[in-house]
């Protein structure tokens, strides 16, 4: 079955968790970004269709959309992993070597900052801040099951945590 209907409008049924949102903001001036990251964290990700739902519902042209989800970090246009690593880059963590805990983190698993490994296990983002200066260099790994922060890491530890991490997986 298609994700469109025969007019090439996207089909709602596919994003009923988003109608409720969209009910409440999609008429109130100022409230693109509200929707956005209430799109996001129901779906993981912004997808063209839902970003086309969401200029439908609201009358911003989808370019628009487009800009202000590119321009704000937090946004995704691409599904991430099951296991969505947020390495801190703030300046506790990069004094006590965060460049190093990123390089590990990348030889590890083979990928780069906002990529996802092959097996779509693990997504890496680095982050400016976690608000865990006291346990720099930290990271914070959020799966289905919630939020883990890990803290003091060095190389090995990281190895040791994606290990056990990817067996749980």
């Amino acid at each position: 079955m298609s994700d469109k209907t025969t007019s090439g409008m996207v089909c709602p049924e596919q994003f009923a968790e988003l109608q409720p949102v969209l009910d409440q903001y999609a008429k109130v001036p100022g409230s693109l970004i509200t929707i956005l990251q209430k799109a996001q964290d129901i779906y993981g990700y912004l997808s063209a269709d839902c970003i086309n739902l969401i200029s439908e519902a609201t009358g911003v042209r989808p370019a628009k959309i487009y800009g202000v989800a590119t321009f704000y970090a937090q946004f995704r246009l691409q599904p991430i992993g099951k296991n969505l690593i947020m390495l801190c880059k703030g300046t506790a963590c990069h004094v006590n070597g965060a460049d190093n805990i990123g390089e590990a983190i990348c030889e590890y698993l083979n990928i780069e900052d906002g990529e996802t490994t092959e097996d779509g296990v693990f997504t890496l983002n680095e982050v400016a801040c976690l608000g865990c200066c006291s346990l720099a260099p930290v990271m914070m790994i959020r799966n289905s099951e919630g939020n883990e922060t890990y803290g003091n890491l060095t190389k090995d530890k990281v190895q040791k945590i994606l290990a056990e991490v990817r067996e749980r997986a």
